[in-house]
């Protein structure tokens, strides 16, 4: 048969789906499986959100809108730059689409050519770099301060070359749980304006910010820059709306005009009664968004105590998203479970198949000596998961009980 093409075969299936996937069909087994793999909120969207999409499809709202997303949503999201970050961006600056996960595709897609390099701090959510490859671009590796988990001036520099042209910011960050402070950003943003380097702000995240610290995102502290950042959001983290699956972009003109046209030929838009149902997230009651990152926080607190408790893990203080990303490479070497663990995808595997808890490794992400642990669990499964952890590595039996 004839070949497939470089750009299918250079990219991997996404790693932390796939471990969903398996833990996901050994629970269907019946198994008790744990998972703290994926970056999924276990909260029901809220009801007047499944309220505004039921009611969508009772009046037959169900046919094709502008490619760009219906205009009452586009105005709910500039208003929400408005009040929220102090930006505006208007409608006609704002593309709608299925899924963050789309709007950084449409981002990659208007800003790389072949040849360009786009800078990637490390670690890294796993997207990132195949999305860079799918545009034609090569992705650089620039390593983030392992304490205080941002991108370092110094590490920017070096990253740079004659060919770079993308530089992603993710605050905060999936995987570390970092967070920039505007002092962080105000030291890149000189850097960035010499380099004349587009930035893809992704701030999916900018709802669950812990311990009193602001969001801030490049845009706010450098409005000298605007002209050069994209940024890339959406509902599925701060409402509850994954499956939704509702992004969108916002940026200059040039930028929305050719995201628009590329969508345009992939998707067209994203599913018109999902937009309703952003539309009622935006510009309805907050109170669940806050009670939500209550929870998060209060996660956050239980999973620090409980990781404490396991010998010679480390780990920087996460102070937003929903993930801590943990160094395990002290049991590299050592026979656990059978099978002697050389990196962070060998350990992931032991403990999802002997003490049934799923993790994402984090080769995924650019750092194989380290896993991800989601607490977007529940607390009852972060205490059940990190107990069975504990254990485990311990040489205890582990009951399966529920």
């Amino acid at each position: 048969m004839p070949v497939l093409s470089q750009r299918a075969n250079a990219i991997q299936p996404s790693p932390t789906l796939a471990l969903d996937s398996e833990a996901k069909a050994m629970k269907a087994q019946g198994l008790d499986v744990v998972n703290l793999s994926i970056g999924e909120p276990d909260f029901l969207t809220p009801a007047h959100i499944g309220e505004a999409a039921r009611k969508a499809i009772e009046e037959g709202f169900t046919r094709y809108t502008a490619t760009e997303g219906i205009l009452p949503l586009r105005e709910a999201i500039s208003q929400k730059f408005r009040r929220d970050n102090n930006l505006n961006y208007p409608p006609e600056n704002i593309v709608v689409s299925t899924g963050g996960k789309h709007a950084l595709y449409n981002a990659f897609q208007c800003l790389c050519q072949e040849g360009d390099e786009v800078i990637i701090p490390t670690p890294y959510w796993v997207t990132y770099p195949a999305q860079a490859i799918l545009a034609g671009a090569r992705p650089v590796s620039a390593p983030m301060d392992p304490e205080r988990l941002i991108l370092t001036p110094e590490s920017l520099k070096k990253a740079l070359s004659p060919r770079s042209k993308v530089l992603v910011i993710n605050s905060p960050s999936n995987p570390t749980g970092g967070l920039y402070s505007a002092e962080d950003l105000e030291k890149l943003a000189p850097i960035i304006k010499k380099a004349d380097l587009w930035v893809i702000s992704d701030d999916i995240y900018e709802c669950l910010v812990y311990e009193d610290r602001p969001f801030v995102n490049l845009s706010m502290v450098a409005p000298e820059l605007n002209d050069q950042v994209v940024i890339t959001h959406g509902v599925s983290k701060s409402y509850s709306m994954t499956g939704w699956r509702i992004g969108y972009l916002a940026g200059p003109s040039p930028v929305a005009q050719a995201a628009a046209k590329i969508q345009s030929q992939m998707t067209s838009n994203a599913t018109s009664v999902a937009q309703k149902a952003a539309l009622a997230a935006l510009t309805g009651p907050q109170e669940r968004v806050a009670e939500m990152r209550a929870s998060f926080a209060q996660r956050r607190q239980r999973i620090l105590e409980l990781m404490a408790q396991i010998p010679d893990w480390t780990y920087p203080n996460p102070l937003g998203a929903f993930y801590v990303f943990p160094k395990v490479s002290s049991v590299f070497g050592e026979k656990i479970g059978g099978e002697v663990i050389r990196h962070a995808d060998d350990l992931a595997r032991v403990l999802l198949r002997n003490a049934l808890v799923a993790t994402a490794p984090g080769t995924a992400f650019g750092s194989p000596e380290h896993i991800r642990l989601s607490y977007a669990a529940s607390l009852a499964d972060l205490e059940k998961g990190l107990g069975r952890i504990h254990d485990f590595l311990a040489g205890k039996p582990l009951s399966f009980g529920g």
